[in-house]
């Protein structure tokens, strides 16, 4: 990245924080942003300890915030974090691929992973969350098996017991329409039982032709609080998705690259059938969070889920050949027997299901040693998985053996040519099921001396992953440590160092039982959060390495598939500051990821810088104006005889809002100049556009 970009923008945010807070004076009727958001025993560090004395990185995007930018979708919600990808995968509607540090992140709610497997399950709504959260790094001190970029995990809404309500309807372009409503308060004269229900309805087309997005969500909530120092929430949560796939894998040449004529295609192009696609998916879980007190040094938490989801998932997409080729008709064959767009096709059906129960209880002490203060965290956790993927796949849907009815133009595509059925029938293959059970157990202590603050932290996991007649066991033990320096002028300089793991399933050449990934991350930073003003600038460098990953260039009939080690190092910078009328956000960050070979780490962009201001102007009670930009670099996928650069983009955000009386108005407009642009392209050959511009208005009524 431009690196003397960085230094200003960290010029820039230092002197803005020594500013006089005086100066900066706003009128308390004006609703304000939070800058530093508070965490919870169920966030995502299953701690209430400050983020400026927690020796790790973390963002966190409120819901207010989230409102303000016009965040959609989980994937939305992490744009403005420093370091975080949001948007891997450009316009998606299977999933959210959010990475953290170069890496995918597992996502979890309440503290507990909500997610295993592929295309099993719905997505995450975000009027459903209080915040979104992304823990950096590894951490599997706290969660046991999982990715060394981190977590991403959300925070739901829960039962309040001052009675409120939010009734909103919003359209958008795309024909998008959605209702929704929030409503929280007591149900009982004590105040000892509360309630909440959140739904929401939308129907909505895309920016792709056929691919909907149509859900409807129901999230009802109750809390027991019988007295100051307990209190228990069951929440329920039934959602039911319509839609399709918006990853339509478009060649790379066409895209990327032109095609021998110049030109290129329509990057939203639909390759799919009417009829045949569709994504439909479901989901139903309860979530019960505990909080109880013991005694005066003792206390008690946990949450408990059971969820359950499935996907009725049906894809065409264009034939994928290999890394480097040609994947348009006329060239698989030789011969000219179409236009030079037609592409062959594959047909995909499959049943997915995803069934989990989890358990993370903990026992939390707070007491002294001395002068030391101590918060220590006993905990167990367990968890029983069992997913299921029965799938037909019809490979270019007979091209290659010399049929070409099922062929489509991508510069003019004519829809309504596909299989039977009864061909989809005869490929169909019931696959096993595969069944993961996770136990650990973990200590954590945080301890207070003075200034210093010290983490120590250890984890023993067993993994047993079962799958027909084959049973994999995986132990490990992961460690983790930190220290913090907190200076009375707000300055908080600190180091840490995290450990994780990951089992990979499957034996080498010598029929020995694979090893799990191990990666191990060492990173140090600054706090800043400025006496008398309410600003947190944090300044981060981090060097993780991923041992035990295949190595590409060890001899096939070797046991070498675990001699590779991919390093990750990188910068991020991130601040957030209430300056009177204005609130202001930066994110900055620079990454080198190379994999066992040193090459560049596909979809990962080598910078990212994102800026959000909004303003709520004095003289004019109940405005809101806000405006962003977001840049992320360019990327590289390669391979020893292939190098794609996807080129960096930039995207422009904006918003209007005006309150008045009980009435919320607002307009929210997501890549403003509706820039046309890819977010990735890989060497297998396709590449992913990003989102178009999308134009939401809101009128809501809160009482």
């Amino acid at each position: 990245m431009n690196h003397r970009l960085l230094v200003l923008a960290i010029h820039a945010a230092t002197f803005a924080a020594f500013l006089p807070a005086k100066a900066f004076a706003s009128d308390e009727t004006l609703e304000t942003v939070s800058v530093i958001a508070s965490q919870s025993r169920f966030g995502a560090t299953k701690s209430d300890t400050p983020i400026t004395e927690s020796a790790r990185s973390i963002s966190v995007e409120t819901a207010a915030m989230l409102a303000d930018k016009g965040a959609l979708n989980l994937s939305q919600a992490t744009t403005y974090m420093a370091g975080v990808t949001g948007e891997t995968y450009g316009f998606a509607t299977r999933g959210d691929w959010v990475r953290s540090r170069g890496l995918d992140v597992p996502r979890y709610r309440d503290s507990i992973q909500e997610l295993f497997g592929s295309y099993n399950s719905t997505r995450a709504e975000v009027f459903t969350m209080e915040q979104v959260e992304v823990l950096k790094g590894p951490a599997s001190v706290l969660y046991g098996q999982g990715s060394p970029g981190g977590i991403v995990n959300y925070v739901s809404k829960t039962p309040k017991a001052q009675s409120a309500g939010e009734l909103s309807v919003s359209f958008g372009n795309h024909d998008r329409k959605q209702l929704q409503a929030d409503f929280t308060g007591a149900l009982s004269e004590s105040g000892q039982w509360l309630y909440r229900v959140v739904a929401l309805a939308r129907e909505s087309d895309s920016q792709v032709d056929y691919v909907d997005d149509n859900t409807r969500v129901l999230m009802p909530s109750v809390t027991y609080a019988p007295t100051d120092d307990s209190s228990y929430t069951l929440i329920g949560m039934m959602q039911d998705t319509d839609s399709d796939t918006a990853s339509q894998f478009i060649p790379i040449q066409g895209t990327l690259e032109p095609l021998a004529d110049g030109s290129y295609l329509d990057q939203d192009v639909y390759v799919g059938e009417p009829g045949f696609n569709r994504y439909n998916t479901r989901a139903n879980q309860l979530t019960f969070l505990m909080n109880q007190t013991l005694t005066d040094a003792l206390s008690l938490e946990g949450t408990l889920l059971w969820r359950e989801g499935e996907a009725d998932y049906h894809q065409a997409w264009a034939v994928f050949t290999g890394a480097g080729n040609s994947r348009y008709l006329n060239d698989l064959v030789g011969v000219p027997v179409a236009t030079s767009t037609t592409v062959a096709r594959s047909f995909y059906q499959a049943d997915n299901t995803f069934n989990q129960a989890a358990a993370d209880v903990r026992l939390r002490g707070d007491f002294s040693t001395g002068e030391l203060s101590h918060e220590l965290m006993l905990g167990v956790q367990y968890q029983a998985v069992t997913t299921d993927a029965n799938r037909a796949y019809y490979y270019g849907g007979g091209a290659l053996q010399g049929d070409f009815s099922l062929a489509l133009d991508l510069a003019n595509p004519v829809y309504g040519n596909v299989p039977d059925q009864a061909t989809m029938d005869a490929l169909y293959v019931d696959q096993p099921e595969q069944q993961v059970k996770d136990a650990g157990i973990y200590l954590n202590d945080y301890i207070s001396w003075h200034n210093w603050r010290i983490t120590l932290g250890v984890r023993q996991d067993e993994v047993k992953n079962d799958v027909a007649n084959s049973t994999q066991t995986d132990r490990a033990t992961s460690f983790g440590t930190g220290l913090l320096y907190a200076f009375d002028n707000g300055l908080s300089p600190y180091v840490s160092y995290a450990e994780s793991f990951n089992p990979v399933i499957g034996v080498d050449a010598n029929g020995d039982q694979l090893n799990p990934e191990e990666s191990r991350q060492y990173e140090a930073g600054v706090k800043y959060e400025p006496e008398g003003l309410p600003a947190l600038i944090t300044l981060a460098y981090f060097d993780i390495e991923i041992s035990n990953l295949p190595n590409p260039n060890s001899l096939p009939a070797t046991a070498g598939q675990q001699q590779g080690i991919s390093t990750l190092k990188g910068l991020e910078l991130e601040a957030r500051a209430r300056l009177g009328e204005f609130y202001v956000q930066a994110a900055l960050s620079s990454l080198d990821a190379k994999d066992p070979n040193g090459f560049a780490l596909a979809a990962t962009p080598e910078s990212q810088a994102a800026l959000w201001v909004d303003y709520q102007p004095e003289r004019i009670a109940g405005l809101k104006v806000g405006a962003g930009v977001r840049h992320v670099g360019a990327s590289i996928s390669e391979n020893d005889s292939l190098r794609y650069k996807t080129p960096a983009y930039t995207l422009f955000d904006a918003m209007l809002g005006f309150q008045v009386n009980h009435w919320a108005f607002s307009l929210n407009a997501r890549n403003l100049s509706d820039e046309q642009y890819l977010t990735s392209c890989l060497t297998r050959g396709d590449c992913f556009p990003g989102l178009r511009r999308s134009v939401v208005a809101k009128a809501s009524y809160n009482f």
